[in-house]
């Protein structure tokens, strides 16, 4: 299997999602919470960038698919955690951060939930809605509690995705 560009450029978006993840634990100041901001723009820009290439070159695979989900879940992850820390929103932030590897974990327990999912528009419009709505609870014009709100709205349509998916894969198990 080749490393292509598509690939490289998921890579430089789990580096990012590293540079971010190392604000965790620091200060909250609008400085970091923009750097934040502008940080976690520049790697959704390029989640919609890496698939269009890959599709563009021919490189589409299974490795890069799992790749971008999982760079995806991770920046979710990052993105509830600063969002939190900053008092944007409650701890129940954090669930939009954990659903993915709770849905991953659950497969170690039910082998019905192991079984590939095809990829769904839906999907993916839910994970840009999450990422995005992270980025905006994250910057510091905008306040508790609508910060909270665009967190929770953003979560319950997490939330319905992800339940829609466990749904299809239990009937399939079954």
């Amino acid at each position: 299997m080749k490393f292509g560009a598509a690939n490289q450029i998921t890579l430089v978006r789990a580096l990012l999602v590293a540079g971010l993840a190392t604000l965790i634990g620091q200060p909250a100041t609008p400085t970091v919470a923009w750097s934040v901001v502008f940080i976690a723009i520049v790697a959704a820009l390029l989640d919609g960038v890496d698939g269009w290439i890959a599709r563009r070159t021919g490189t589409v695979s299974a490795f890069g698919a799992r790749f971008d989900i999982e760079t995806d879940a991770a920046l979710i992850l990052v993105l509830a955690i600063l969002v939190w820390q900053y008092g944007k929103a409650g701890p129940w932030v954090l669930l939009s951060g954990l659903l993915r590897y709770a849905f991953v974990a659950a497969g170690w327990v039910w082998p019905w939930m192991r079984a590939p999912l095809a990829p769904s528009l839906r999907g993916k419009i839910i994970c840009v809605v999450q990422i995005v709505a992270l980025i905006v609870a994250m910057a510091p014009t905008i306040a508790p509690p609508m910060s909270s709100l665009v967190a929770a709205v953003a979560l319950l349509a997490l939330c319905h995705s992800f339940l829609v998916d466990t749904l299809r894969l239990w009937r399939q198990g079954t």
